[in-house]
C-alpha cells in the first residue's frame, strides 16, 4: 500500500505544513523602507553584476575576439584551418557580445522597475495589513 509516490509526497507535505507559520510571519522581516536585509542584498547584487561582473565578462570577449582576429589574419595566413578557427572565435565573442549586453539590459531594467537602480528601494513594504481600520 505504500508506494513511491508516498514516499515522495508525504515529506513534501509534511516539510510544507511545518514552514507554514515561518512564511505566514515572514511579512514582518522588512520593517524599514529599504525591504530590510533582503533589500541590501539585491542592491550587493545588482553593485556587483553592473561594476565587476559585466565589464569582466566583456573584457574576457574581447580578448577571445582580438584573438580570433590575430588567429585568422595573422597566424592562418595560409592555413585554412587556422583561419576557420579564428572566424569561428570571432563569431562566438561577437555572440558573447550581444547576449551579455542583452543580459546587462535585462538586469537594468528589472533593478529600474524595482527602484533599485539609485541605490535604495522607492515605495514602502507593507507590515500591517489593517483590515477594518
Amino acid at each position: 500500500m505504500f508506494n513511491l509516490k508516498n514516499k515522495v509526497y508525504v515529506p513534501a507535505l509534511s516539510l510544507s505544513i511545518l514552514m507554514l507559520p515561518l512564511v505566514s510571519f515572514a511579512q514582518g522581516i522588512a520593517t524599514d523602507e529599504t525591504a530590510g536585509d533582503f533589500g541590501v542584498l539585491l542592491l550587493n547584487i545588482l553593485l556587483f553584476v553592473n561594476s565587476t561582473l559585466i565589464p569582466f565578462i566583456l573584457g574576457i570577449g574581447f580578448l577571445v575576439f582580438v584573438w580570433g582576429m590575430f588567429r585568422y589574419f595573422i597566424a592562418g595566413g595560409a592555413n585554412d584551418e587556422a583561419k576557420e578557427q579564428g572566424k569561428s572565435l570571432m563569431v562566438y565573442a561577437t555572440l558573447g557580445f550581444v547576449l551579455i549586453i542583452i543580459f546587462w539590459g535585462i538586469v537594468n531594467l528589472i533593478a529600474d522597475s524595482t527602484g533599485f537602480s539609485d541605490g535604495e528601494a522607492v515605495g514602502r513594504v507593507p507590515n500591517d495589513v489593517g483590515f477594518g481600520s
